[in-house]
């Protein structure tokens, strides 16, 4: 047990109500604010949460404008990703500390520095690895955004709904993922990545005037660094990006890159180090024997399951879309429902948060992305987007939906074990987000690439003249092409590779019901394991979290003191 340090009083003269006091140190006070000002923290806690989740979501939507922008490799692009999430999927654990150490003011004008920084080196586009620098910092800056907004949410909140702006703050990141994809096309001129870059430095310079036009309260610090801190994040650095490596570009290069090993062997390394060092220390950052306990290593584990199922989504259809030839201009409404969809769960989860039955909604999240994967395994090269809007926007909403209980539990039980609990969780509901989600991808990556070479050979093995079906089709094609190519031979070429063209189609589709159909396969398998022991405990009448109920209440009473 890591043991209390002194407070340092960091509310400049302001004198609070016990119930205004802050949760935690690093946090801001909670202070009665009248209505216009409660709803301008409200605003402006939504408008920093999808800022911060357009930081990578941008990226992500535009990564070929980029690549072709900068005239990059794919590998380079996939860069370009390690960099972002090398830093998002580890500095929260940092950024927690810094709060504690120098106050939440310092971090917020820090932050918001960094974003405007970040965004405008990317405005003027300076070159490749300027632009690995801006994502890196970028990655930094939307790890402490996820913070801010949470903080201006809360302060705009009722108290009796307060831990709402937990489920919020996440479900914004998620909402604005589909968002960024839905208005990038209104905003690329011919390809031209400059009215994006230009878009989101306008937005940085709007969050940067917001927070300074309406602070946040003081709040109370905390000496929180120690010599050994500096080792212990360092190794932790170097084995998330190592890792985030691994994942990323091991499904653009292959898994038989050999430098790929050397990844692995480095995040191993680095992580067992870090690790090893908080295993040793009298007041660890991370708290492993808490963190290694079943509830605390469950809950890690649902939430990079969920991050791994909705790669059905981010993946799946998605790289479906693609190779049937869609391209974002073509999907904006699409990309507008999976945002609402996201939306409407995130606004639900809040509603229908329950701290007494936090498992509910998650069972009923990862049966409705279980029954949309086996839905879409329907799919053929006639798909449209329309035909999934229904499917897809099903699992958009389970996303957000699910995430909510899951965090919200996990913060009941660091809160109740003690505040210095609560930087664990973050660090390994982070990761476990983070480093899910890219798992995910890599794996359906990697069956998708084996599913698509079997229907490939498996097409291969009809392609004879003894085919009907093969022959109609050739000559269909040559039909086609006849009125723009006069010459037999090159006739004949032209059709035989439409031809061929439309196998790679096909076989690339039937890939793609192959990943949904063993989403499907998983999340059934997933929704087995939680249900079981959530339906025992519900037939004895014991419930999980009965001493984080206990220390819910009491802190609810104090709010309203």
């Amino acid at each position: 047990m890591a043991e209390a340090k002194p407070l340092i009083d960091d509310m400049g003269g302001y004198r609070f109500k016990p119930h205004e006091m802050p949760i935690l140190p690093g946090s801001p006070a909670n202070p009665d604010h009248p209505a216009r000002r409660r709803v301008a923290y409200l605003l402006i806690g939504v408008f920093l949460g999808l800022v911060g989740g357009a930081q990578n979501g941008f990226l992500l939507a535009n990564a070929a404008a980029v690549q072709a922008k900068m005239a990059l490799t794919p590998v380079e692009t996939g860069w370009l990703t390690v960099a972002f999430y090398s830093t998002y999927a580890c500095m929260s654990m940092l950024l927690f500390r810094v709060r504690q150490e120098f106050g939440i003011q310092p971090f917020v004008r820090w932050a918001m520095l960094g974003l405007v920084l970040a965004n405008f080196v990317q405005m003027l586009e300076p070159g490749y690895y300027p632009e690995l620098g801006a994502r890196a910092v970028a990655g930094i800056v939307a790890s402490g955004l996820s913070a801010l907004s949470l903080y201006y949410l809360m302060q705009g909140l009722p108290a009796a709904i307060r831990v709402g702006g937990l489920v919020i703050s996440l479900g914004l990141v998620q909402v604005a993922f589909p968002l960024t994809r839905a208005i990038s096309p209104a905003l690329l001129v011919d390809g031209d990545m400059s009215k994006v870059f230009q878009f989101q430095f306008a937005l940085s310079l709007l969050a940067l005037g917001a927070v300074y036009l309406l602070r946040l309260p003081p709040g109370i610090r905390q000496k929180t660094f120690e010599k050994l801190d500096l080792p212990s994040i360092t190794l932790f650095v170097v084995g998330v990006g190592s890792l985030c490596a691994f994942l990323i570009q091991g499904r653009i290069q292959w898994w038989d890159t050999p430098w790929l090993g050397l990844a692995l062997a480095l995040a191993v390394i680095g992580l067992g180090g870090s690790f090893l060092i908080e295993a040793h220390r009298k007041n660890p950052m991370l708290d492993l024997s808490w963190l290694s306990s079943r509830a605390i290593l469950s809950l890690a584990l649902i939430g990079a399951t969920v991050r791994i199922l909705v790669g059905e989504q981010g993946f799946g259809a998605s790289g479906m879309f693609s190779a049937l030839g869609y391209g974002n201009e073509q999907l904006t409404g699409y990309f507008f429902i999976l945002a609402g969809a996201a939306l409407a769960g995130m606004v639900l989860s809040v509603i229908r948060l329950d701290p007494k039955d936090l498992t509910r909604p998650v069972l009923f999240a990862i049966l409705v992305i279980a029954v949309a994967a086996f839905a879409d395994t329907r799919t053929g090269v006639m798909t449209r987007p329309q035909d999934l809007y229904l499917t897809q926007a099903a699992i958009a909403f389970a996303a957000v939906f699910a995430m909510g209980p899951v965090m919200m539990e996990g913060m009941l039980r660091a809160l109740a074990a003690g505040p210095s609990f609560v930087i664990s969780f973050i660090a390994v509901f982070s990761l476990s987000q983070s480093l899910g989600g890219l798992a995910g991808i890599s794996i359906l990556s990697a069956f998708h690439t084996i599913r698509l070479k079997t229907h490939l050979i498996d097409a291969g093995d009809t392609l004879t003249l003894a085919n009907p079906q093969l022959v109609d089709a050739l000559g269909n094609a040559v039909r086609r092409v006849a009125p723009i190519q006069g010459d037999t031979l090159l006739r004949q070429q032209t059709a035989s590779a439409n031809v061929m063209q439309e196998v790679g189609r096909e076989a690339a589709v039937l890939a793609f019901n192959d990943v949904f159909f063993l989403i499907g396969t998983l999340a059934t398998i997933a929704f087995a394991v939680l249900f079981i022991p959530w339906l025992i405990n519900r037939i004895r009448g014991h419930n999980p979290l009965a001493k984080e109920l206990v220390f819910l209440e009491a802190m609810l009473a104090r709010s309203k003191q």
